[in-house]
């Protein structure tokens, strides 16, 4: 098994995504390989023009999102993009586009931010999984 973490990223709010940069940092710093797989929402966060726009919490945190967003901005917190890109620029990262998520909302490789690596199906997916020593369902 490879030295490797697979994250599928469902969601695409901020209290989701800042564990995605957060965990992909921790996992280069130790060497690991990360595989990012985005799917729904979390594809939807990586449109052009998107990811520094996401402000979103999540239902069960929504009344806490002002409050949250002060607090990081207050202690100079780096976005949950900067973030990524900062530990993709750091170590081995690849970050996937599903395949069916992307013909399901009529989207091209156009449509995605430059940090989004490829286009993957399903079974390419499983692969990496198959090769991790983690996978985590964000």
């Amino acid at each position: 098994m490879a030295n490797k973490m697979t994250l599928i990223v469902f969601s695409g709010t901020v209290d989701k995504l800042m564990p995605v940069g957060i965990l992909a940092s921790g996992a280069v710093a130790m060497g690991m390989e990360v595989e990012i797989y985005l799917t729904f929402w979390g594809l939807q966060a990586f449109r052009q023009g998107a990811p520094q726009q996401v402000t979103k919490m999540s239902a069960e945190y929504e009344d806490m999102a002002p409050m949250m967003m002060q607090l990081m901005k207050e202690k100079n917190m780096p976005s949950w993009y900067d973030t990524l890109k900062q530990a993709k620029e750091l170590g081995t990262i690849r970050i996937h586009a599903c395949a069916a998520t992307m013909d399901l909302m009529g989207m091209t490789k156009e449509d995605l931010d430059p940090m989004v690596d490829d286009i993957v199906g399903v079974a390419e997916y499983v692969e990496f999984a198959r090769e991790s020593e983690i996978t985590l369902f964000m």
